[in-house]
């Protein structure tokens, strides 16, 4: 028989035998951005994970990894899905690799006039859209956009012929854009974008398709010192989290994710479209020549946006969304009518 000093020593024994349960990991969240160190969207990050480490408690770690240092926005996507990365603030480049429908807000050329009517079809589109990110395992914070691409190459030219002897800087991984491009007589050069610079710079390319913003950072513009002054297309993104990190934050966090975001989306639209003039205006004050289209060549322009369209169609967008976004434009436009 045990006597029951014996028995609490053999209980104890027992327990502290038992292998210790594991401690819980801090919550976090890595994200991933092309989006330069201290840039307008660098700071908003920031502040969106001030927010989150805030609602979420103590020992929540928020790191950000600027500048492309995750690689291009393929490479973010499939680093979400494995879990090296919980969220990025992606470009459609890395939107389309989750969602396919996301690209006919950016891959249709010539088609949004102004910013109105970016938001207004973003707008009869967004609960559907971010229906279907939420199916594919993410959630959508914030919508952003960072200005309209121009063209800046090393040569001025102002007709779309004047570019079919130029070397086209084209994101790596849009496989059915560049054979677009190939199919309509132009060289696309498939790179990420940290190689830009270096590439111009060695005459690898000699024509990039970029924001303002963009060309002003990276400097693109003192090697490649013409632009074409028409709005091509907005370069429209998001910032996501994977859904299986959201799942995994508190009720509070989660709110105070979702406000922040929105918070943030407001101001990197708003902030974007005023840093389009200003990159222009500080650009010009040191050398770069603008080119603006007559009416006889944005006729050639408009021309070659409608051939291009029945080949996007279908391949870089779905044919029910392109479709979609054909009609919600012409019912904005005959509603200002």
């Amino acid at each position: 028989m045990f006597k029951p000093g014996r028995l609490a020593a053999l209980a104890l024994g027992l327990i502290l035998a038992l292998p210790a349960a594991p401690a819980l990991a801090a919550p976090q969240l890595r994200i991933g951005t092309l989006a330069p160190k201290n840039s307008l969207y660098h700071r908003q990050l920031m502040e969106v994970g001030e927010a989150w480490r805030a609602s979420q408690g103590e020992g929540a770690k928020y790191v950000i990894y600027p500048d492309g240092s995750q690689g291009g926005e393929t490479d973010m996507a499939r680093r979400m899905r494995i879990g090296q990365l919980q969220g990025a603030l992606l470009s459609v480049v890395g939107l389309r690799e989750i969602e396919p429908t996301i690209a006919a807000l950016q891959a249709m050329p010539l088609l949004f006039r102004n910013w109105e009517e970016v938001d207004y079809v973003r707008e009869k589109m967004r609960p559907a859209m971010e229906k279907k990110f939420l199916d594919k395992g993410f959630v959508v914070l914030a919508w952003g956009d960072a200005g309209w691409v121009r063209f800046f190459s090393k040569e001025a030219a102002v007709r779309p012929d004047d570019y079919k002897k130029m070397k086209f800087f084209a994101w790596a991984g849009e496989n059915e854009q560049q054979e677009i491009m190939k199919s309509m007589g132009y060289t696309p050069v498939p790179l990420e974008t940290s190689d830009i610079l270096p590439s111009i710079q060695t005459g690898m390319i000699n024509a990039v398709p970029a924001t303002p913003y963009f060309a002003l950072a990276s400097q693109v513009y003192n090697t490649a010192p013409h632009m074409l002054d028409i709005n091509w297309a907005p370069i429209v993104g998001a910032l996501v989290v994977t859904k299986k990190s959201w799942d995994e934050m508190s009720p509070a966090a989660q709110n105070a994710l979702r406000e922040a975001g929105a918070k943030a989306g407001l101001q990197m639209r708003t902030r974007a479209r005023q840093e389009v003039d200003e990159a222009v205006t500080a650009m010009k004050k040191r050398g770069l020549q603008v080119h603006t289209p007559t009416p006889e060549q944005m006729q050639e322009w408009n021309a070659l946006a409608d051939k291009l369209y029945p080949r996007i169609r279908g391949h870089m967008v779905p044919a029910e969304t392109f479709d979609e976004v054909f009609a919600l434009l012409k019912a904005y436009r005959a509603g200002k009518r």
